[in-house]
């Protein structure tokens, strides 16, 4: 199983001969950062802008020439980008520039995602592209039994690959999680408590595995490769069975001490009427929950069960009943964005509901709900056909597109320690 390499040593102590005093490490620390921060901006260049010269992407990076070279020869020679078709020669001298590109065949990411009633486990390409998605019905909700199944299942898809090689894992879930500690440390829906996700998934997959919020998650899959890329703020707002928010700024996605930012469900909706398990009423995961959807559907003969897309497909067949749940139920998810637009002040506003994902007449709603002001910086998710396998991979491509040489070194450290 990996384990966290220990941190190297930034600088030595003085020797008693040494006629000043030893470099203060933060100048190391901070050309560290440095690396770290230029190599991202070269990496994410290439995805958003490739084919792309390298005297381009030190135009918008505003690096040098030589930094821009050095870091692309870096990545050429790890398989994470590759030189693009040359443009045809026009007459006249001169070499052309050789654009450079992205190179998405080599490596892959695992994603899982672990919802109330199923895992979703995936992998996805370095654009963020799902490449195969399973889903896993769960028998047992224990944590063992969970991440045990999700593990062989990535690894059955990763034989069936054979031409791909895994970065990493990502896992995201709803209720609160714990980035840096990779914990789970409380899923009430599911009933877990303080599960040691990274070490579990580590252990199954002997692979470096990062862990994440499935709002969070996706708020940097929308910065990346969504309709939020280049927005200075971004709000996301999650509503399933669990939900949930996160909220970036400037490409910094807002965690809070040990990760609890972005816990909405017990926030008062206005004209709420749902009573919480907390005594209280009206709060927003009551309100918005997709049981809370099955229950007012089943109670109003629409469908059976505790599966909401049950629900979309009867609004999709004329039921007008349906039809009315899932608008409604747009509108409220609408004020819940009106509450967080009024603190946050986002430039763009992301949605995930299965309504607002599919349906004209309920995203209608909920812009009618924001109001026209604000109705042109609210959307829909991206990516609304593989939203819980994106929310997954895109945790561990947010660490690649962080630090990539960092990401393809942790990879190498697990191997070794595998092997």
């Amino acid at each position: 199983m990996p384990h966290a390499a220990a941190a190297p040593t930034l600088y030595a102590p003085a020797s008693p001969s040494s006629p000043s005093p030893a470099l203060s490490p933060v100048p190391r620390v901070a050309d560290s950062d440095r690396r770290r921060t230029s190599a991202s901006v070269v990496l994410r260049s290439v995805l958003e802008h490739g084919p792309v010269a390298r005297s381009i992407i030190a135009r918008v990076t505003g690096l040098s020439p030589a930094s821009v070279t050095d870091y692309c020869a870096r990545f050429a020679g790890l398989g994470l980008i590759r030189e693009a078709e040359p443009p045809r020669r026009a007459k006249g001298a001169g070499r052309p520039h050789v654009p450079l590109d992205l190179d998405d065949s080599r490596f892959v990411v695992g994603g899982v995602h672990v919802a109330v009633p199923y895992t979703t486990v995936a992998l996805l390409d370095l654009r963020g592209r799902v490449v195969v998605e399973r889903r896993l019905k769960h028998g047992s909700t224990g944590p063992a039994p969970v991440l045990a199944r999700a593990a062989d299942e990535l690894r059955a898809l990763l034989d069936a690959a054979p031409g791909c090689r895994a970065l990493a894992v990502g896992f995201a879930a709803g209720g609160w999680v714990d980035r840096e500690t990779g914990t789970v440390v409380e899923h009430p829906l599911l009933g877990w408590r303080e599960v040691p996700v990274r070490e579990m998934l580590g252990a199954g997959t002997g692979l470096p595995v990062h862990v994440d919020g499935h709002a969070r998650a996706l708020v940097g899959a929308e910065q990346l490769f969504g309709r939020a890329r280049g927005s200075r703020s971004v709000l996301h707002l999650f509503v399933g069975n669990m939900v949930d928010a996160a909220f970036a700024t400037n490409d910094e996605v807002h965690h809070g001490p040990r990760s609890q930012a972005g816990s909405i469900a017990h926030l008062p909706l206005p004209g709420g009427t749902e009573p919480c398990d907390c005594g209280r009423v009206g709060c927003l995961q009551a309100e918005l929950s997709e049981r809370t959807l099955c229950r007012r559907a089943r109670a109003a003969g629409v469908v059976d069960g505790v599966n909401p897309m049950r629900v979309v497909d009867a609004a999709a067949g004329g039921d007008a009943v349906a039809v009315r749940l899932l608008v409604e139920r747009a509108r409220m998810v609408g004020r819940a964005a009106e509450l967080l637009l009024d603190v946050l002040n986002p430039e763009t506003v992301v949605v995930t509901e299965i309504g607002i994902m599919g349906r004209a007449d309920c995203l209608a709603a909920l812009h009618e709900t924001v109001g026209p002001d604000r109705a042109a910086a609210v959307g829909p998710t991206s990516f609304p056909d593989s939203v819980l396998a994106t929310a997954g991979g895109a945790v561990a491509l947010d660490v690649l597109y962080r630090d990539p040489l960092g990401a393809v070194a942790r990879l190498d450290r697990a191997c070794a320690e595998v092997g």
